[in-house]
């Protein structure tokens, strides 16, 4: 069966360009809010038959081309031995980086609940629906470590990279390595295609994401036989190096309108960018959007259409249901 996400990503010719959200799985369904009314966080991700429904409930919806697995970036930290909470976003005790270059490796069988999630969700999902496995770029989850959770700025990531480079370097070695690892895990399970968030890579000048957010996402997505996409959101000042990641894809988020993207990025697919924001406006308004993104991208093979970032949490059904119907009329 031929899955238009993957056949996208293989820039092959399609008569539409297929349709995926970024955090479709989310708080902006009620049946969602309904489900985590009953269950926490960590128990919805940890569970399959949880994490399984979560994943199904846009796909029932809207129909999407993609089905991203209900799960989070922090997720694999856990199985190396990272203790932490999720208060909503992870909190965790700040690493150095000399503890994060001691963790333990990656225990597999303790993100298992991943892989049966995959299965269960492939068993319930449309033939020529995708599923899509993700996990963090080493330098998002390495900015999460040594931070202790989020922040503004992450000045504890970007003061390390210069005090210690070599130290960081290291780190992410070690992080693209059990990266690379839980992916090939959730390829092995069933998916059709990854996706690597680094989130807060656009983080760093351009010097620093070649000298070391590159290495650490090619390492990441080496030797995955299924397509794989790389998106770091506030990145558009590294666009043309992230071609030596050699990714299949590449997300791209709204700061760059998405042919100027193309050209930057070269013979690539290329996914996104309607601004999230959009989504908040009203019917007419996304329509128009909708028609001016794919202008840009006028036919051409290997578009894959998404948000520039992920879908807030207050859109209205009836936009995503707008957003949806145009890209398919």
């Amino acid at each position: 069966m031929n899955r238009p996400l993957v056949e996208a990503l293989h820039r092959s010719p399609l008569y539409r360009p297929p349709l995926w959200i970024m955090r479709q799985a989310g708080r902006y369904l009620p049946e969602y809010r309904e489900l985590r009314g009953r269950h926490s966080f960590q128990e919805a991700v940890s569970t399959p038959e949880l994490a399984a429904e979560i994943t199904l409930q846009p796909i029932r919806r809207f129909g999407m081309d993609g089905a991203v697995i209900f799960a989070d970036i922090m997720t694999p930290l856990e199985a190396m031995g990272v203790d932490m909470t999720f208060d909503p976003g992870p909190r965790l005790r700040p690493h150095t980086l000399e503890e994060v270059i001691a963790l333990g490796e990656l225990d597999l069988d303790r993100v298992g609940f991943v892989a049966e999630t995959i299965h269960l969700v492939r068993d319930d999902l449309p033939e020529q629906t995708a599923v899509i496995g993700f996990a963090g770029g080493p330098v998002t989850v390495l900015a999460y470590l040594v931070e202790g959770g989020g922040s503004k700025d992450f000045l504890a990531l970007r003061s390390a990279v210069r005090r210690d480079p070599a130290a960081t370097a290291e780190a992410l070695e070690i992080l693209a390595r059990t990266t690379n690892e839980y992916l090939a895990m959730q390829v092995g399970a069933g998916a059709d295609v990854v996706q690597l968030f680094d989130t807060l890579a656009g983080l760093l000048d351009r010097s620093t994401f070649e000298r070391l957010t590159i290495p650490a996402a090619r390492a990441s997505l080496a030797d995955l036989e299924v397509p794989r996409i790389y998106f770091a959101p506030g990145a558009g000042h590294t666009l043309d190096l992230q071609a030596k990641i050699g990714a299949d894809g590449y997300g791209v988020d709204w700061r760059v309108p998405i042919d100027e993207a193309w050209s930057r990025l070269g013979d690539v697919a290329v996914q996104g960018n309607l601004d999230p924001a959009t989504l908040l406006t009203d019917p007419s308004t996304i329509r128009r959007e909708v028609r001016d993104l794919l202008a840009r991208t006028a036919g051409r093979p290997g578009h894959v259409v998404n948000l520039g970032h992920g879908i807030d949490r207050n859109t209205p059904l009836e936009h995503v249901t707008a957003f949806v119907e145009a890209v398919r009329s």
